[in-house]
């Protein structure tokens, strides 16, 4: 095969609740982006990884997010395709693998208690979150609010239940929500990732706390870079003093907003990753 040959691996629709259709359009402009290129392109779901044989693509840009998946894409990359993000670095964002990560690289993180879900009380004199230690959110029960102990008690439960062994527990930080992108590793001017883009949270009260955007785009870059992102996004809370508390970082997300501009630069970020463009 003459021109390079890479695969699109489609994330989970349950990985994706009420943003399916967003998470495989950024998935399709990108591949869109690598046609025109001039690289050859297979779009696949994860289930299509386990019946594939004798395949060697060149590279794989992947959204998915199950450890079999991983697993499957792994071996993969052991063989030489080079691969955007690379499971290792997927699998780094899984909750209680990025609260490790975060604390070895000493990148600033919302103050986090990893708990089981059976058999441990927990204590809340204010209110707090409670997520699911591995994936991000995934359906209603994943990541709850609870405003006292009965309340967490009721979330562990609800998770315990789903046969999910642990939970994270985070303190409710008033602030501004902020959603951030980010496209490419190292620095770019100021500490800034190479690309990269924030946004306030729609369905909030937006108090229009004043902070340091170089500081934000630092603190993003330090965390990708900590977990082993290429493509990433998450969120982050603004205090009224100006603070920066980051919450959640994630892997290749849907680039709302932003779509288009961000499938034109991950095609050319990954046309350079896979092999020099051929025009």
């Amino acid at each position: 095969m003459s021109d390079p040959y890479c695969w699109g691996i489609f994330r989970e629709e349950a990985h994706s609740p009420g943003r399916e259709s967003d998470d495989a359009e950024i998935l399709r402009l990108t591949a869109k982006g690598l046609l025109a290129k001039g690289l050859q392109v297979d779009l696949k779901t994860p289930d299509e990884l386990g019946i594939v044989a004798d395949a060697s693509p060149r590279g794989i840009f992947l959204m998915c997010e199950q450890p079999g998946a991983l697993r499957a894409l792994g071996a993969l990359e052991s063989a030489g395709a080079r691969e955007v993000n690379s499971p290792r670095a997927v699998l780094n964002t899984y909750r209680d693998r990025m609260i490790a990560q975060f604390a070895d690289a000493r990148v600033p993180f919302i103050e986090s208690r990893l708990v089981a879900t059976r058999d441990e009380q927990v204590a809340a004199p204010r209110p707090v979150w409670v997520k699911r230690a591995d994936v991000h959110n995934t359906q209603e029960g994943d990541v709850v609010y609870a405003a006292d102990a009965a309340e967490v008690a009721r979330a562990l439960e609800g998770l315990a239940a789903r046969a999910i062994p642990r939970a994270v527990i985070q303190p409710h930080v008033d602030g501004d929500l902020i959603k951030f992108y980010g496209i490419g590793p190292g620095g770019g001017a100021h500490g800034a990732p190479p690309w990269f883009r924030w946004f306030y949270h729609k369905d909030q009260q937006l108090r229009g706390h004043v902070f340091d955007e170089r500081a934000l785009a630092r603190l993003v870059r330090e965390a990708a870079a900590a977990l082993g992102l290429e493509i990433y996004g998450g969120d982050c809370i603004v205090t009224a003093s100006g603070g920066l508390v980051l919450i959640d970082v994630n892997a290749w997300p849907s680039f709302a907003l932003f779509r288009e501009e961000a499938a034109s630069v991950i095609a050319a970020y990954l046309s350079m990753r896979f092999g020099e463009d051929p025009r």
